[in-house]
């Protein structure tokens, strides 16, 4: 009840900004935060002697969905952070596991959908010969049979699993789960072949070979799928007390034409009462596991029809996906929502009256389970098997050094991986045999961390290669690049990273690694290009996963407090440096090998302390810094997704600098850049990316917006202006935060009819949207603020619009306006022209309507406007003033009830031909971003605090 209690007065303020229905259906929403806030955090609420509650309690108590649940506790924690850190400490939201339950639940719905599909592929849904006469009792037949696989498998889950639940490795049971229905459900509901079907490709000469069949199709490894069949077999015998006999032995037609070596057959598993039977058996073990730490009855993923799972994205960019046709991931609907008869009836497992047959189609679908499964065998073919130290020729760079670093690598290696791959890493899951999951727990991560190892050696290799050759003149001697300590760990995160991303771990998700390896997420950038260059193997998947790591550094994480990308602005901008220490944004020491270690109760072997982490504690020794890159011979790793590879690369690879330049000190002097230190070269490099990505997105919500290439072009270059000018504004926010008040501002001074209501409707429809961007923006209120509030907040969109943003780009706008050519004006301060958009049409607006009340919009359907009256504000406001501000009627969540968004409603009347095609990404070359920064490197910077504004703000009346 504490809880209820300090959160009532944020409730009440935060009706606009959470849910998006009628008050009643918020206070569902937020009292089902507050429920689930503490079932997780307080002990009794995470004991069920105590009246501990689960998760789909709580949601059909509420009556909610899951999608709707994720998509408002992120709003909802950072609203009550205070309180809950007050409550249960700092480290609520690593004991609240949020991101990890969303995870498991996405992986969940992907394993369903795959897990459906392959026995569709494989079993009929009715018998139609032998049941003619009786297709209801033919049809419940079948759905036992699907019904058993999957209960089978979310058993196994919670018997094997205690804290990884990795997708492959679920992967890997769900397919021993169907080689056990391919032993024992009847011949007849097969929809295959063995000797005939083209899936069935591995044979003896004593049969198929079902495991290695199944590997092929499924891509899974022999081995890896014998243990994970054998765990199967076991846990039949242990729970469903069912002996098995050797296939060999018995002699039954489901066997017919497979070689039965290796192979166990259960008597009866799966016929008439047995078969009953074993599914209460089953579904009470499952029981008796969820209910003492379960959040999720899983067995909902199998039915269609639960209502609990609701409709649309549910991964929101937390939760990478993978896809191949994907420019962002996105998890689709793990079922379409239709209420069920009852909010406690339980699951039904349906199948779809129509099966595929297995042996139709010889191209197995594209889904992001068979996506995640081919990256694995990448891992496992081409990883695996390298030698798991240095090889003979990296040994000779190491040795090529002033002093012979071997010994040094190896051992900060096993230090860093082992605090990665720890059990304590992974936090505590659902277990029921906790000495075997302890044992596979140790298995797993063993075989992780050497993956890492391998890989982070392999491409230390090729980049000291291609080092080495740049530095032809010094011999081999890279004593600058590999005695740095920072180079290795951000090498040895991104691969952990990998391993991590491949199997897709639920628990260990980005920027966990980070936190372990003790550097910040600007650091990982600096090895992020170098690393998908130097290893030509690397799967697309992975590719653009990196890919999307480097995206979400850009837009908010290089931004975040404590990131060392401030450690090198301070050095790069010192006009910046007082509102950067006022803030307390600079990144803290890295930690030590001996500190981590000790942590993590990692052994450190014998061996003595490097001798260079003594200068850990000095910032300026090892700061990450960057190269210097003309833009035009930087490789374009934000515009294709699909590619890393540049058309110009081989010409170019030849002239970049050495990467030791890089991992430079931030004060010391570049010698490929002319007298400029480090940090300034570094963070030209940065703000060169930041504005091609604002680019790409300025590109895609204007056209979404149906703007003109004008007001594209002046957005474009107030970005730019701010980003050199007001760079402040950026401290501890994303950028499209920044975006979306230069697109309303540039409307607004341009004299358009876009409300920010409209902004926000058409960035909801953006692939990178997170709500969290326009309903909470961060602000730092000065000692003496006419709204009374200090300190650290956040605000929505609007409110950080009018307090903040116009304050610090006022003057910027002005130039922007009407009459001032963007172009022009760099033109004029001796900047390098960034180039115009490329031309896009331009769609017809909906009219403006002429001052008069009431108008008939609509010969055909009774539907009249009136304009909005003047109010007596309006009086106060001059009519330049009036021009930037954003009207408090203009709500960023109104268009949440479609009724009442004038726009819907005026494009539903208006409707014509649907303008449909393809965003196009390739919005600017890296000629055009060459000029990403104002020359006039004495511009001065943001604020150094929140001006208040003393002129009102316009109100306009609300749609209500």
């Amino acid at each position: 009840m504490q809880l209820f209690k300090e959160t009532k007065n944020i409730l009440k303020s935060s009706m606009s900004s959470l849910g998006g229905g009628s008050p009643e259906e918020i206070e569902r929403f937020w009292y089902a935060c507050v429920l689930y806030c503490v079932s997780r955090l307080s002990k009794a609420g995470r004991s069920k002697e105590d009246g501990g509650v689960s998760l789909c309690q709580i949601l059909r108590a509420s009556k909610l969905n899951i999608v709707d649940f994720f998509k408002e506790m992120p709003q909802f924690c950072i609203k009550v952070a205070h309180i809950l850190t007050g409550l249960y400490g700092s480290d609520w939201e690593k004991k609240l596991e949020l991101k990890e339950l969303q995870a498991n639940i996405v992986h969940l719905s992907l394993l369903s959908r795959y897990y459906k599909r392959a026995y569709q592929e494989l079993f009929l849904s009715n018998d139609a010969k032998y049941s003619e006469n009786s297709s209801e009792s033919s049809n419940q037949e079948a759905s036992d049979y699907y019904r058993f696989g999957w209960l089978l498998f979310l058993v196994l889950r919670i018997q094997s699993f205690s804290r990884f639940k990795d997708l492959v490795t679920s992967t890997n049971e769900l397919v021993s789960v169907l080689a056990v229905l391919i032993i024992h459900v009847p011949v007849r509901l097969r929809s295959f072949n063995v000797k005939d079907s083209p899936y069935f490709g591995k044979k003896s000469d004593q049969g198929v070979n079902l495991i290695a069949s199944l590997c092929e199709k499924y891509h899974t490894s022999e081995d890896e799928l014998s243990k994970a069949l054998e765990k199967t077999n076991t846990l039949i015998m242990d729970i469903l007390k069912n002996k098995p006999c050797s296939a060999s032995e018995c002699q039954q037609d489901s066997l017919s034409f497979i070689d039965p070596e290796g192979l166990k057959v259960f008597k009866d598993l799966l016929q008439g009462n047995s078969l009953k039977s074993s599914l209460l058996i089953l579904e009470k073990e499952y029981d008796n596991a969820i209910n003492s730490k379960g959040e999720l009855d899983e067995r909902m993923f199998a039915n269609d029809e639960d209502s609990l799972l609701g409709s649309g994205s549910l991964s929101g960019g937390a939760v990478n996906l993978p896809g191949t046709k994907r420019k962002y991931d996105v998890m689709a609907s793990p079922a379409k929502s239709i209420t069920s008869p009852s909010p406690m009836s339980p699951p039904r497992f349906c199948l779809s009256p129509k099966g595929n047959s297995f042996g139709s189609s010889k191209m197995a679908p594209i889904t992001p389970v068979s996506t995640a499964m081919t990256t694995a065998k990448w891992l496992r073919t081409t990883i695996t098997p390298l030698p798991s130290k240095p090889s003979g020729e990296l040994l000779r760079f190491f040795s090529a050094c002033d002093k012979d670093l071997t010994e040094d690598i190896t051992h900060r290696a096993g230090i860093i991986l082992g605090a990665i791959f720890t059990s304590s890493s992974f936090g505590e899951r659902i277990c029921t045999n906790v000495r075997s999951a302890n044992r596979m727990d140790a298995i797993w991560t063993e075989q992780r961390k050497m993956e890492a190892l391998k890989l982070y050696y392999r491409v230390l290799e090729s980049m000291c290669r291609a080092e080495s050759q740049i530095l032809s003149g010094s011999g081999n001697n890279l004593t600058s690049l590999l005695s740095n300590e920072r180079f290795h760990r951000c090498m040895i995160a991104c691969s952990a990273e990998l391993v991590l991303a491949t199997h897709k771990t639920v628990t260990m998700m980005f920027p966990a690694v980070l936190e372990k390896t003790g550097i910040t997420a600007f650091d990982l950038s600096k090895v992020i290009e170098g690393f998908v260059r130097h290893e030509d193997t690397l799967p697309r998947e992975l590719k653009r996963h990196l890919n999307s790591l480097e995206e979400r550094l850009l837009e908010s994480m290089a931004w975040q407090k404590g990131s060392s990308m401030y450690n090198s602005l301070i050095v790069a901008r010192p006009a910046l440096s007082a509102e950067i220490n006022r803030l307390g944004l600079l990144a803290e020491p890295m930690p030590s090998l001996d500190a981590i270690a000790a942590h993590h109760n990692i052994s450190l072997g014998g061996l003595p302390p490097l001798p260079f982490q003594k200068q850990e504690h000095s910032p300026d020794k090892d700061e990450v810094r960057s190269p210097k890159r003309a833009c035009t011979e930087r490789r374009n790793v934000l515009v294709d997704n699909n590619s890393f590879r540049s058309p110009v690369k081989d010409i170019i690879k030849s002239k970049l600098p050495p990467l030791q330049s890089a991992f430079a000190s931030p004060t010391r002097p570049n010698p490929a850049a002319g007298g400029e230190t480090c940090a300034e070269t570094g963070i030209g490099v940065f703000f060169s990316k930041i504005t091609k990505l604002a680019a790409i997105r300025i590109r895609s919500l204007c056209e979404r917006l149906q703007l003109s290439q004008q007001v594209l072009e002046r957005v474009y270059f107030l970005i730019q202006q701010i980003l050199s000018q007001q760079t402040a504004l950026f401290f501890n926010r994303h950028i499209d935060q920044i975006i979306l008040c230069s697109i309303y501002g540039v409307a607004k001074i341009s004299q358009l009819e876009l409300s920010f209501k409209e902004i926000i409707f058409g960035y909801r429809k953006q692939p990178q949207c997170k709500p969290q961007v326009f309903r909470s923006v961060y602000v730092h209120w000065p000692p003496r603020c006419r709204n009374g509030k200090t300190g650290e907040d956040h605000v929505d969109i609007i409110t950080f619009y009018n307090e903040v943003f116009i304050p610090a780009a006022k003057p910027l706008l002005v130039e922007v306006g009407p009459g001032a050519s963007p172009n022009k004006k760099e033109e004029e301060k001796g900047s390098v022209d960034v180039g115009p958009f490329p031309e896009s049409p331009r769609l017809a607006r909906f009219p403006n309507l002429p001052d008069m009340s009431p108008k008939k919009v609509s010969a055909t359907h009774n539907v009249y406007v009136s304009p909005l009256r003047s109010s007596k504000m309006d009086i106060l406001l001059s009519p330049s003033s009036k021009s930037y501000y954003a009207c408090v009627g203009e709500s960023t969540y109104a268009f949440q009830s479609p009724s009442k968004d004038l726009k819907a409603i005026n494009n539903r009347l208006n409707s014509g031909k649907k303008v449909s095609g393809r965003l196009n990404f390739d919005i600017v070359s890296d000629l055009d971003v060459a000029s990403s920064l104002s020359s006039d490197q004495n511009a001065k910077p943001a604020a150094m605090e929140v001006v208040p504004v003393k002129t009102p703000v316009k109100c306009e009346p609300s749609d209500s």
